[in-house]
């Protein structure tokens, strides 16, 4: 009932990594094109010069986005993998055997409006065809700007589009809103008549969050906990060299510098091993998600941390 075409097609998307065997001591990190701290330590070998002298190496795959990612990591193809705060929560609904090891503040999320759109508020969202990534930090964004609009769920058309074809459908207007986060709101933010409809300065910032298998994590708590000093490490870096980080990532993923640049520049990048602040802000969106009938079942975040021993 839950399992909808899209999520049958990121399954699809998540084969080659299903197909990525294990060799010998192997951490296999999944990592999105728009994450940049993941991008930027991929490009710099830092996971690989930290877990080296522990006898493990890494390996990558690349993904659309989240809920493909863990997807693939419910099904033992990859290991770790950052994304946003939406796919965890769908994730546990299913009994996915995942952990939360760290968490972030989240970039930038919009939702966008097509050139000569007449919507100026969020309650003109009624009736309206919005696109997003079911079960990502987009779909929670969207049901946040409901809520700010007095609307509910019902009362929109949702369209369930990954980030390439949902940025096809607005491009031709084929939508009237697009629920989006970085760095493609930054790439479609300046185009002419493009409008941010509500941000997240408006609504205030979401988290993301590190997964990782928990069975790897149970073999592998030194690991572990060594791969999140590297993503702190990494994280602090990119605060502080925030043009080379754009740079970096504008170079590995091919999207246009100029967008890329003002991503980075407005991303926060603080990585922090998982805390109560966190938990309790993911109980509140799994608690909104299973009041609107959207998971199945009452999920207990607290349940599915793991934090590293003294």
């Amino acid at each position: 009932m839950y399992l909808k075409r899209r999520h049958l097609l990121a399954t699809a998307l998540a084969m080659p990594a299903l197909r990525t065997a294990r060799a010998g001591n192997t951490l296999r990190m999944g990592f999105q094109k728009g994450e940049p701290i993941l991008v930027a330590l991929k490009a710099a070998k830092s996971l690989e010069t930290s877990l080296a002298p522990l006898g493990f190496e890494v390996t990558w795959t690349e993904f659309e986005f989240g809920v493909a990612m863990l997807e693939a990591m419910r099904a033992g193809g990859i290991d770790v993998g950052a994304v946003g705060d939406t796919p965890p929560i769908f994730a546990q609904a299913a009994r996915g055997n995942l952990s939360y090891i760290a968490g972030q503040r989240a970039g930038a999320e919009a939702v966008l409006l097509p050139a000569g759109s007449t919507i100026k508020a969020p309650a003109d969202l009624k009736g309206k065809k919005v696109a997003f990534t079911r079960g990502s930090s987009s779909h929670n964004f969207l049901l946040r700007v409901l809520e700010k609009g007095g609307l509910t769920y019902d009362q929109i058309q949702p369209i369930y589009l990954g980030p390439a074809d949902a940025g096809a459908a607005f491009e031709r207007r084929a939508i009237d809103a697009w629920s989006i986060w970085d760095p493609y709101y930054a790439l479609y933010e300046k185009r002419p008549g493009v409008r941010a409809l509500v941000t997240d300065s408006d609504l205030g910032g979401q988290n993301s969050f590190f997964m990782a298998r928990s069975d790897f994590v149970h073999d592998n708590p030194s690991i572990t906990a060594k791969t999140v000093d590297t993503f702190i490490a990494g994280g602090a870096w990119a605060r502080a060299h925030r043009s080379e980080m754009a740079d970096q990532v504008a170079a590995s993923t091919g999207i246009n510098r100029e967008a890329i640049g003002r991503a980075v520049d407005r991303a926060p990048f603080e990585v922090m091993f998982m805390n109560q602040e966190l938990i309790d802000s993911q109980q509140g969106i799994a608690d909104r998600f299973h009041a609107l009938k959207l998971i199945p079942v009452d999920v207990q975040v607290a349940s599915t941390v793991w934090r590293p021993s003294a």
